[in-house]
């Protein structure tokens, strides 16, 4: 079986209370909610304890024969009476529940926003090589089942397990008084309960820990299938695709049934044992009542507390499901959010003033992998104002040099600065809103064309909007459109040709207007001659008075800039214009003549 990235199985206690005093965080805002629902939680499992006391008074005082000095009307009006008190318990109880369901539902569903939102905000502030190693769907899973589960717990485990043990308590203290030795006959089925539930525990918490990475293998497998079903087709992969869904699916399956197979063994065995104890009870405390050493009330009542002593021990089980869930979420969750945050501002930042757009690399040293170096002693110094280009065979780290400008990555060795700054001691805020980037598959969001251009910016009025869109030669396919800037765009941009998705990339570059650069990445590629054109034409509108940097393989789009660098195995090989590296019959003189003579 193939395996997506590293398999993160987290291997802890099946309650750490650790990971649980973690989670009690998120409930401290929300404390008075939480008081309230653990006093109405008190009131119900009181007012459920009195219903059997009840009925056991209502049988000895007017039913039994030794309640026969009454008269038949005071025993139908005392019957009458207990009958009218337990059903203003129950309309109480009633109430109550509501109550207590309601503030459970609402702490639980602004647990989840809270930590969504934290979530979120985190994953937003990792580094690019967080997600280099994390599919989508893996992250997905946390931000959506991991997070329900917690809400589960929140809503119908912790405080209902609060209310189960407090119920078994008190329902054990009542069998005591009512009889005790009646009470060390039921009691004799609790020893093998606790060792059935001890052996569950176990096996129930793997379990739930294998469907969560499972779940997310799942997740990932299908948003990576999404999001190449271009290729899938085109290669007619759909039934190998399909077979290897089929195994992780059965996979997930086959947990999730063994899973069931637990909770139902668990319940039934469960339901045995309380089935035991009540036989237990009517053999025992029959005869004492038989023989006058107890009430018929007092049975009755009796027996009415053992099935709901044991209702809350079934209940366990379902609860124990929830908070294993719980557990094996919060672990995953977590995991996410103590993920270090690798780029961060300095805690004194410095400030660019006046931008001028000048760019250094000082004998810069840089690896995605420990070791594993992509650029190695990379030194250069671009003007304000400049147009460079880099160019170099696949591998060569071409793109790595926009990563590092806009800081998101950071260098191993050396500094790359601007204005004379290193990046890495002004704020990624203020860094970045000085830089432009389009690259050779801009990403379209869903929403309006003036959206994806904006992109949400308030400050950017619809004038700007357009005017960029008009400079860049965006508008003219633009204004074709149905609802022209407020013509709906979907995901990534589905329906636009790529050359219409690049303009809509220069529109946004222009509409922020970057300050210092603007960085391109082959945004000229994949485009119809035309079109080619109009791209050209905007990327000249773009590159003036701004410092612009070039990564392009086709050599025909760089012969106008001011200086071209040549890139071999994260080396600087060559520097010079068109004209000059041709002439030198270097690298760049092979990588052109490979080129123009196919």
């Amino acid at each position: 079986m193939a395996t997506f990235f590293h398999e993160d199985e987290i291997l802890g206690k099946a309650y750490d209370a650790r990971i649980m005093r973690r989670l009690l965080t998120y409930v401290r805002p929300y404390m008075r909610l939480t008081v309230l629902a653990l006093v109405l939680l008190l009131l119900v499992s009181v007012i459920d304890l009195a219903g059997p006391a009840l009925v056991g008074f209502g049988i000895d005082r007017y039913i039994v024969p030794q309640t026969q000095s009454l008269s038949a009307s005071a025993r139908g009006l005392g019957l009458l009476g207990v009958a009218s008190v337990y059903l203003l318990i129950l309309l109480v109880g009633l109430a109550l529940r509501y109550l207590h369901v309601l503030m459970l539902s609402i702490i639980g569903q602004r647990i989840m926003f809270d930590m969504r939102s934290q979530m979120f905000e985190h994953l937003q502030r990792l580094s690019l090589s967080f997600f280099d190693h994390n599919p989508v769907g893996r992250l997905m899973t946390r931000l959506t089942n991991d997070v329900d589960s917690l809400n589960e717990m929140f809503t119908s485990g912790a405080i209902s397990i609060f209310g189960d043990v407090l119920t078994i308590l008190g329902i054990t203290v009542l069998l005591l008084v009512i009889n005790w030795q009646l009470a060390l006959v039921t009691f004799v089925v609790m020893p093998p309960l606790f060792w059935i539930a001890s052996y569950f525990r176990v096996a129930m918490r793997d379990n739930f820990r294998a469907i969560r990475v499972r779940l997310a293998r799942i997740n990932a497998y299908i948003a990576e299938n999404i999001g190449g079903m271009y290729i899938v087709q085109l290669f007619n992969r759909e039934q190998r695709n399909y077979e290897r869904f089929d195994d992780l699916n059965r996979d997930y399956l086959a947990q999730t049934v063994r899973s069931l197979f637990y909770f139902i063994s668990f319940s039934s065995i469960t339901n045995f044992l309380s089935a035991l104890a009540v036989a237990l009870i009517i053999w025992y405390g029959g005869g004492r009542v038989l023989v006058g050493a107890l009430t018929l009330g007092a049975l009755v009542a009796y027996l009415q507390y053992v099935d709901r002593f044991f209702l809350p021990v079934r209940d366990l089980a379902e609860k124990y499901n929830i908070l294993q869930s719980a557990m094996a979420s919060s672990e995953r969750i977590f995991k996410v959010l103590d993920e270090p945050i690798i780029v961060q501002d300095p805690s004194e930042p410095q400030t660019f003033g006046k931008v001028h757009g000048e760019i250094e690399f000082r004998d810069v040293w840089f690896a995605y992998n420990p070791g594993d170096w992509v650029l190695k002693g990379i030194s250069f110094k671009i003007r304000p104002g400049e147009r460079v280009a880099f160019v170099g065979a696949t591998g060569a780290g071409k793109t790595s040099l926009i990563s590092l400008i806009s800081r998101f990555y950071d260098v191993q060795k050396g500094a790359v600065c601007i204005d004379g700054i290193d990046v890495r001691d002004v704020r990624q805020k203020d860094l970045r809103k000085h830089v432009g980037t389009v690259l050779q598959d801009p990403f379209i969001f869903s929403g309006t064309i003036a959206s994806n251009i904006r992109l949400h910016d308030k400050s950017i009025s619809d004038e700007r909007v357009r005017k960029a869109a008009e400079y860049v030669n965006a508008a003219h396919f633009i204004e074709q459109l149905p609802h022209k800037y407020e013509e709906e765009v979907r995901e990534r941009g589905a329906g636009l040709s790529v050359g219409q998705k690049q303009l809509l990339a220069f529109a946004r570059a222009i509409a922020f207007n970057p300050e210092i650069l603007l960085i391109l990445d082959e945004a000229t590629s994949s485009v119809d001659t035309e079109t080619e054109v109009l791209i050209q034409d905007a990327l000249n509108k773009l590159m003036l008075s701004r410092t612009s940097i070039i990564i392009a393989h086709r050599l025909s789009t760089i012969r106008n800039v001011d200086r071209i660098i040549v890139m071999h195995k994260g080396r600087i090989v060559e520097e010079g214009t068109h004209e000059e590296l041709l002439n030198r019959q270097g690298v760049y003189r092979r990588l052109y003549d490979y080129q123009y003579a196919q």
